[in-house]
């Protein structure tokens, strides 16, 4: 099945690693003009050097102003992947002011801010617009250490489900993927390599393996897509498997 987005205008936070930094290289691919917009102006750089027709756009997304002024000089934007994300690990009793404030800084504002620049465009243009948020099954099963995180995450959710329901009548679809474990540096961070750590979870998974970056971004291209036409407000897991135990 081949997808393009000749003369569609992307854009995809976080897009610096991991599964922003391959749905970013993915889109260009797929003919979209694409914005890769990350904090860190080094990853940038690099991506440029990959993808010489890529825009990279440097700016920290918890700065709710400032992020919001640079997204509306990227508008008018057709494809929209809100992929910036970062987890803290802490028990619910050690979990700080700090850990809760930049990981729903970052996974559960940013999106809301940049969602609202880019959505509020569309429709005084009326125009049209796909959005894929990328969530976690984290956000419907339970992980120790995971309070924040997986609590961010489903707020995420919820954010693509009520996106959906407030703009679905405005030529605006809203889905989510759902990824298990992806072995990016925040994956490897977490320590999901450790079999005392993965093993447990592999086990409840029935094709006994976490994902791998590519199997995520086809899930999000799909969903970008017009073969997604009629799928709005979808948390789609990327899982193995994991959920249905």
């Amino acid at each position: 099945m081949e997808i393009k987005f000749d003369g569609k205008r992307a854009l995809v936070t976080g897009a610096g690693k991991g599964i922003g930094r391959a749905t970013a290289k993915a889109l260009v691919k797929c003919g979209a003009e694409t914005y890769a917009l990350s904090r860190t102006q080094a990853d940038l750089d690099s991506l440029k050097a990959e993808v010489p027709t890529i825009h990279t756009v440097c700016v920290d997304i918890t700065d709710w102003d400032k992020l919001r002024g640079v997204v509306k000089t990227l508008c008018p934007i057709d494809l929209l992947v809100n992929n910036a994300g970062v987890c803290t690990l802490a028990p619910f009793l050690e979990v700080s002011k700090e850990d809760f404030d930049y990981t729903y800084d970052t996974n559960v504002k940013a999106l809301i801010n940049i969602s609202q620049v880019v959505l509020k465009d569309i429709i005084d243009r009326g125009s049209s617009c796909a959005v894929v948020n990328v969530s976690s099954i984290a956000s419907s099963i339970a992980v120790f250490n995971h309070i924040v995180y997986a609590s961010s995450k489903a707020a995420v959710d919820m954010l693509t489900k009520i996106m959906t329901l407030e703009l679905g009548s405005k030529n605006i679809r809203v889905n989510s993927v759902n990824p298990t474990v992806v072995m990016t540096d925040m994956g490897k961070r977490n320590n999901w390599s450790d079999p005392a750590k993965s093993g447990p979870v592999l086990a409840l998974t029935p094709q006994g393996r976490f994902a791998e970056v590519h199997e995520v971004v086809d899930a999000i291209l799909f969903l970008l897509s017009d073969k997604a036409s009629m799928i709005n407000g979808t948390c789609l897991p990327v899982d193995g498997g994991r959920l249905v135990q």
